[in-house]
């Protein structure tokens, strides 16, 4: 028996295979893990196909087509005995293979299809080497059998299309879709070639993105109805040179061989087909478009094109959270975000929802030069599609009426401000907010009380440290994430080395809520020479020493002087700076920095916030930094977008640090998600970022990390009850927030293992009430109600458990009475019978003292957790649902008055018809492996647009079943099809995504349907759910 070789495998574990890794036993050490259910359909049967063409093989030729026949029968004979398999599926004897079936000519000969050269079930590459088809003649070929095309392509030219063009006219003739996706980057493609293909009857849409490659791909995708779709991926663009004589790489995909693959190109293309990015074709935009690319003029545009005014999905997202605050009481709102991402075009947009909402909305917009007020009032114009809206306070220009002023803060100063009544302008949007700080901003901002205040701005913090956010009671309402930026190109992408420096810091005193003696840990860091020349050392490994502009944040004056000096005597012209350095010196310091003339400045925390340093290549951590908010803010000053910046290098120096020390706080800032998220991600050598971006951490680095992340904060249970009982020494009363807060665990943390917070609250020697007959079981149920987030469950639960005696469910409201079953059922479940009353149920719970003060405890934690503006079901007034919040399988059904008793039934499949309702209750989850990345269980559901689904129902669903025809049918027949979806199948609530209406589906067993929501995605779970986001 052959030894397996050390390396990967994915390979179902056989009978043989075992023998093999046992064989490895003592010696060479193996991995192996479950078979995952979403995976099981494709590795098994790929196994077994292997074990078939392999037998089959060695048959000889005469006897092969028979036994191989025999072979089909007889499995599938057997497989039906085990699972459901369709019986149409046997193979015919004799065997024989269907190449084509062909419509009538006129004169009643058959049309003969050309079929391509490469077999339809086949995928390939294609390298335009001699012997094989060149792809010209592929194409063609293609084209004539196909019954839609859809094709992806950076640049497209007539040298390209001239030799396609009669087989492509034959297809659009036919009445068959041709739809194209093309950019004018680089300038590339020519106007010609569109209008050829749009005289063909193609539908093309054009990205005039030019500041960035944001398409960069060249595809084909050949759809048949038959089900043997093909696609064509690589690298020629339709130009002559690329599709014949230059050395370019294609692969041929067959989508019966690879169906991921072909489900993966329709998924993205139609994403980016229903993206604002790309635009239907006009020949006058085109040339208007490619004449101010190649244009000089830079200046301000202040007519705006249709599409700037489109919300990004993370413009809605910010728009959201700015209407979010303001449900929370707040009407002064800061929105902050990076330059150049359309901030007015957001607060114009929030404008117009505002006027709806409010009974008078005079709007005055403050700015501080004529040209900025000149962009937003034509962008408030087209956005209000009124094009006389607004009037100029600016220079000579004065308002007639006052109704919708935009003035600059000159003018304003320059008036006398007692004429002007306080509360004469509604809503009031100040641009450029980081100057409200100076005098002439707080003279008119302490005048005016207008009903809301939005300011607009990318950097909230001032360099001379003057505040602004004392307008905004110290919050800011909606940030632009700083992945977002980077995905939306409006910040550069960064390259980060996290580089393990040899320091112990294990001795260095710390303080609670402080962080390390700064004095000792600069003495630390400067005792040593050899720590500075390995800096010097990475930084002319990972950077450009001689052509860097590089910032250093350092611990203390003496640490940034250090490094100045060891870098100037390493041949790089350094400085250092400080707080207290004069204005002057940090001026010239800054300066020199950007003329190159000086290639590092080091500073201690002056760059942290404020500074405007756009050419900043380079970031050195020299420092640790636990903060979030620090170690963005310094992460953040090399990342503004300047020409000929392709990156900014990161290098964080990595000690041996105190457990105190935590990692997760910068790494969860950065990537988002739970502690166990950043974990994994540090695992996988950080797989997801935003494209052009590279995390990574060397071997000690990483062990350092992990170690801090698992040790950093009480997760096992008796550290998490001395964590309780040691807190609760200064602060006896300590709730269920303040915990998390002090401790800084998550809700996850605490309600972990099947214990909760009344568990830690008894452990830690905390008073709590009495218990009831079914604690242990009711407590345990606390942990599922994690997901609320909606004000109305949170607040209608809070009212009732605040009431010690049980509510008379039979008495109530429908939507109330509904709501406590909602409850009721998730946390008696476990307690209760089939055959128990909503009311028994309820007593059951009242009878528990305890688990309703850790209730109240939860809920008051979730109240500042809800994240999205909800809206009522409106097909079914007295379901307590909200669209965009999240719910269990037994509170969907609860809300939705199914069940008689207060014990909801098991709902396991996909689909719940829920005749009683008249609706359709569907439950689906996005990602099929739990997390870990499968590419042929990924894009079966996915969002399309921020308003279509793509959705596949069970494989055996026929179009024509009444299953499929019930889902047709729907809106005929005045059933509601009701959305709800999870990202992974280990989620325990599915997001509600409102009513939807069948708008189509492609193919059958299963049917690919489309589903159009009634309520757009909110653009964060967009971004989350979608196959791609332009």
């Amino acid at each position: 028996m052959e030894e397996l070789a050390p390396g990967l495998y994915e390979a179902l574990i056989t009978e043989g295979l075992k023998a093999q890794i046992d064989a490895l036993a003592g010696r060479l050490p193996s991995r192996v893990r479950d078979l995952r259910a979403a995976e099981a359909p494709d590795r098994i049967a790929w196994h077994l196909s292997k074990q078939i063409e392999s037998a089959l093989a060695d048959v000889g030729d005469t006897e092969r087509v028979g036994v191989g026949l025999a072979v089909a029968r007889a499995l599938l004979d057997r497989l039906s005995e085990l699972v459901a398999v369709d019986p149409t599926a046997v193979p015919a004897d004799p065997a024989t293979v269907l190449h084509a079936v062909m419509r009538r000519l006129p004169d009643g000969r058959p049309e003969e299809i050309d079929e391509p050269l490469i077999p339809l079930l086949d995928t390939t590459l294609l390298t335009n080497a001699p012997g094989e088809p060149n792809l010209w003649n592929q194409l063609r070929s293609e084209i004539e059998s196909s019954d839609s095309i859809d094709l992806v392509m950076a640049f497209i030219r007539r040298s390209g299309i001239s030799p396609l063009l009669d087989a492509l006219r034959r297809h659009c003739s036919a009445g068959r879709s041709l739809r194209v996706l093309t950019t004018t980057y680089t300038g590339s493609t020519e106007r010609r070639a569109l209008d050829q293909l749009a005289e063909l009857g193609a539908d093309l849409r054009i990205s005039y993105d030019v500041s960035t490659t944001r398409l960069h791909a060249k595809a084909w995708l050949f759809h048949r109805r038959s089900g043997f779709s093909t696609a064509y991926v690589g690298s020629s663009n339709l130009t002559h040179s690329a599709q014949v004589t230059g050395l370019e790489w294609n692969v041929r995909a067959s989508s019966a061989r690879n169906p991921d693959v072909v489900d993966k190109f329709t998924a993205v293309f139609d994403s980016y087909w229903q993206n604002g990015d790309f635009v239907p074709y006009d020949p006058t935009q085109f040339d208007d478009e490619t004449r101010r690319a190649g244009g000089t003029d830079r200046g301000p545009q202040v007519i705006l094109s249709p599409i700037e005014l489109r919300p990004w999905p993370f413009q809605e997202r910010l728009l959201e959270l700015v209407e979010l605050s303001r449900q929370r009481g707040h009407h002064r709102n800061l929105l902050v975000a990076a330059t150049g991402t359309g901030k007015t075009v957001m607060a114009a947009l929030d404008y117009a929802r505002l006027r709806q909402q409010l009974p008078r909305s005079r709007l005055l917009f403050v700015a501080h030069r004529e040209e900025i007020l000149d962009q937003s009032l034509a962008t408030f114009r087209y956005a209000l599609r009124e094009p006389s809206f607004g009037e100029k306070w600016v220079g000579g220009a004065r308002p007639q009426r006052f109704e919708h002023v935009f003035a600059s803060i000159q003018s304003l100063n320059a008036s006398d401000l007692a004429n002007l009544p306080p509360d004469h302008f509604d809503v009031v949007i100040v641009d450029e907010f980081h100057h409200a700080a100076a005098a002439s901003y707080t003279r008119v901002l302490d005048h005016l009380a207008p009903v809301e205040l939005l300011g607009l701005t990318a950097t909230p913090e001032r360099s001379d440290g003057l505040p602004i956010l004392q307008w905004f009671d110290d919050r800011i309402a909606a940030e632009l994430r700083l992945w977002d930026a980077i995905d939306q190109q409006h910040l550069s992408p960064f390259l980060y080395f996290g580089i393990h420096d040899g320091l112990d810091l294990r001795d260095i005193p710390w303080r609670r809520g402080r962080g390390y003696d700064v004095e000792a840990l600069s003495n630390t860091y400067t005792s040593s020479d050899a720590w500075a020349r390995l800096v010097v050392q990475q930084v002319a490994e990972h950077a450009e020493p001689a052509a860097m502009r590089c910032l250093g944040f350092c611990v203390s004056v003496e640490h940034a002087r250090f490094m100045a000096q060891h870098f100037t005597r390493h041949g790089i012209d350094a400085v250092a700076i400080w707080g207290d350095s004069p204005w002057t010196e940090r001026e010239t310091a800054l300066r020199d920095l950007a003329a190159g003339r000086v290639r590092a400045v080091f500073s201690v925390d002056l760059f942290n916030e404020g500074v405007d340093v756009p050419n900043v290549d380079t970031v050195l951590m020299l420092r640790p930094t636990e903060s979030p908010t620090l170690f963005l803010q310094q992460l953040g000053r090399g990342l503004r977008k300047v020409k000929d910046k392709p990156f900014c290098t990161v290098l964080d120096f990595v000690g041996t640090h105190r457990k105190e020390f935590r990692f997760d706080r910068r790494f969860r800032a950065l990537l988002g998600g739970s502690r166990r998220d950043v974990e994994r991600a540090v695992q996988l050598r950080f797989p997801f970022l935003p494209a052009g971006c590279n995390m990574q951490l060397d071997q000690k680095a990483t062990e350092i990390v992990l170690r801090s992340l698992r040790e950093a904060i009480p997760t096992r249970w008796p550290a998490k009850v001395d964590e309780l009982r040691s807190l609760r020494r200064n602060a006896p009363d300590l709730d269920l927030g303040g915990f998390l807060l002090e401790s800084g665990l998550d809700l996850d943390d605490v309600y972990d293992g099947g214990r909760g917070w009344s568990d830690l609250q008894e452990a830690a020697g905390a008073p709590v009430r009495p218990a009831g007959p079914n604690e242990t079981v009711l407590r345990r149920a606390a942990g599922r109600l994690l997901h609320i987030d909606d004000h109305e469950r949170i607040a209608t639960y809070r009212r009732l458990l605040s009431d010690w005696s049980s509510p008379p469910a039979a008495s109530m409201p429908e939507r109330e009475r509904r709501l406590l079953h909602m409850l009721v059922a998730q946390i008696t479940d476990r307690a209760i019978s089939k055959d128990t009353s909503l009311q028994d149920a309820v007593d059951v719970l009242w009878a528990h003292p305890q688990v309703r003060a850790e209730l109240l405890d939860l809920l008051g934690v979730l109240d500042g957790r809800v994240d999205h503006v909800h809206t009522p079901l409106h097909t079914h007034a007295e379901a307590p649902l909200q669209v965009y919040a999240r719910y269990s399988r037994i509170e969907i059904l609860a809300a939705m008055g199914l069940g008689d008793g207060a014990k909801i039934a098991a709902w396991q499949s996909g689909v719940y018809e829920a005749k009683a309702a008249n609706a359709e209750l569907f439950a689906f989850t996005l990602d099929k492996s739990s997390g870990a990345f499968s590419p042929t269980t990924r894009y079966r559901d996915y969002a399309i647009s921020r308003s279509l689904i793509h959705w596949e129902t069970q494989s055996i669903t026929r179009a024509d079943s009444p299953t499929g025809l019930r889902y047709r049918n729907h809106e005929r027949d005045g059933r509601v099809i009701l959305l709800f979806t999870r990202l992974r199948a280990d989620d325990r609530s599915f997001w509600f995504l409102g009513p939807a209406t069948y708008r189509g589906h492609v193919g059958e067993k299963p049917m690919a349907i489309t589903w159009e929501l009634h309520h757009p995605l909110p653009g964060d779970l967009y971004a989350q759910f979608a196959a791609a986001v332009a």
